[in-house]
């Protein structure tokens, strides 16, 4: 997840999600992850005290700013370079788990943050850009929740 001024996602040249302050998420999805992981991801992003008070102190969470969010999944989080030079993915979910997943994890968000959340498509060919704002870049595993 990325801090970001701005914010946006492009597909075949058509503009399909934009923001300005908030968050961009990339989202891997793994097949052992669970409605727990859902639940407990959203709340750890929209609870997180990444964005700045008026002391320039990191401090607020995107709820607090009223941010907007972009979550674009990414199964290439999941790459395996241990062997070799090509990545493996076999840790990656498949599209009949990793797109319900997603399609829940937005739905999740969207309720919990109260608006809208912009996508990507799911297994397009996808430009996205940002700002990074900081830069502020976090990662979390659900797998690992330290």
């Amino acid at each position: 997840m990325q801090r970001v001024s701005k914010a946006s996602v492009t597909v075949e040249g058509e503009l399909i999600s934009s923001i300005g302050h908030g968050l961009l998420i990339l989202l891997g999805i793994e097949d052992t992850d669970t409605k727990e992981d859902i639940d407990w991801l959203t709340n750890k992003i929209l609870n997180l005290r990444i964005f700045n008070d008026e002391n320039e102190v990191m401090n607020r969470s995107v709820v607090d700013v009223e941010g907007n969010i972009i979550v674009v999944s990414q199964f290439t989080l999941h790459a395996q370079t241990k062997k070799g030079n090509r990545p493996s993915y076999i840790k990656a979910a498949k599209p009949d788990i990793a797109i319900p997943m997603y399609e829940d994890f937005v739905q999740v968000l969207e309720k919990k943050l109260g608006k809208k959340v912009g996508t990507g498509v799911f297994g397009a060919d996808m430009k996205v850009e940002l700002l990074n704002d900081g830069p502020v870049t976090i990662t979390m595993d659900t797998k690992n929740k330290e």
